[in-house]
């Protein structure tokens, strides 16, 4: 027989910090969401239950099922946008500037993060306005004013201020590591710049692009400030619909249902993208 291994004391103790953050401020709220979407409330109290009313009322009415496959289409729209629009500058940044170039780049990127995401919106209201900068310009050519702020328009400027940075600099990164050598005998097999790029690049970053992917459709599923302050929040958003649910007569049990399934579509969509970026060619 043999002797059981020791627990390693050490790399638990180096776990424990994590494990009990994770525990405290996800797990223990996220379990405490669970159970208060099957309570009950009365007079505007929230009264502990186990009852599925929450449940049967929200997934039975048309104006959650509209919410949730709107919110997912634009999410999925700004997702394929923000990829497609920073291919190109990432793949410049990886293989056509010097390494000091890419580094102040990848630096004027993260400068955007330092402002905060609200501030950013707000000065994109006075863009977007009937009489604002984009729209001046327009109405001097004689092709406008446009309507611009109050659409989904709006909010596809705003979930691309959010995301579209993060993609840029993840796959810059993605596309930086893979080894020119291999590159240089595609071109040397005869390989085209463009087929070169979708049988040899894409392939090789994958997974650096669909993670930069799955980061720019969580920030967007679940996003409030763009759809209400520039999309008008009409029709709502998932999460424009948890504030209105949490503010009609109290109902939090609602609205935890609302964020519940919000939380199950994001995890489906992680764990598929992440296990399709890292599952091996056969």
């Amino acid at each position: 027989m043999t002797a059981r291994a020791k627990p390693d004391l050490y790399a638990i103790a180096w776990r424990l910090p994590m494990i009990i953050w994770q525990g405290l401020f996800f797990v223990g709220p996220l379990a405490f969401m669970v159970a208060m979407s099957f309570f009950l409330v009365k007079n505007y109290r929230m009264q502990p239950a186990f009852q599925f009313q929450n449940w049967e009322r929200v997934l039975s009415r048309g104006f959650f099922w509209d919410a949730y496959f709107l919110t997912l289409w634009i999410a999925l729209l700004a997702t394929v946008v923000a990829s497609a629009v920073a291919f190109p500058a990432s793949y410049f940044l990886a293989f056509k500037v010097k390494d000091n170039v890419r580094r102040w780049a990848v630096f004027f990127l993260i400068i955007p993060f330092f402002t905060s995401y609200l501030v950013r919106i707000f000065a994109w209201q006075v863009i977007l306005a009937q009489q604002g900068v984009i729209n001046a310009g327009l109405s001097f050519l004689g092709l406008g004013p446009w309507q611009m702020l109050n659409t989904k328009f709006g909010t596809m400027v705003g979930y691309l201020t959010l995301c579209l940075p993060l993609a840029v600099i993840l796959q810059t990164f993605a596309l930086a590591n893979i080894d020119r050598r291999l590159i240089e005998a595609a071109h040397n097999l005869g390989c085209g710049r463009l087929r070169t790029v979708f049988t040899v690049v894409v392939p090789l970053a994958k997974t650096g692009l669909v993670v930069a992917a799955v980061f720019c459709f969580i920030l967007s599923f679940g996003d409030f400030v763009a759809p209400y302050y520039l999309g008008g929040s009409t029709p709502p958003t998932l999460s424009i619909m948890i504030v209105d649910t949490s503010k009609s007569g109290q109902q939090w049990p609602r609205a935890a249902v609302v964020a519940i399934m919000m939380i199950v579509t994001l995890l489906a969509v992680a764990v598929s993208a992440i296990g399709y970026a890292y599952r091996k060619r056969t």
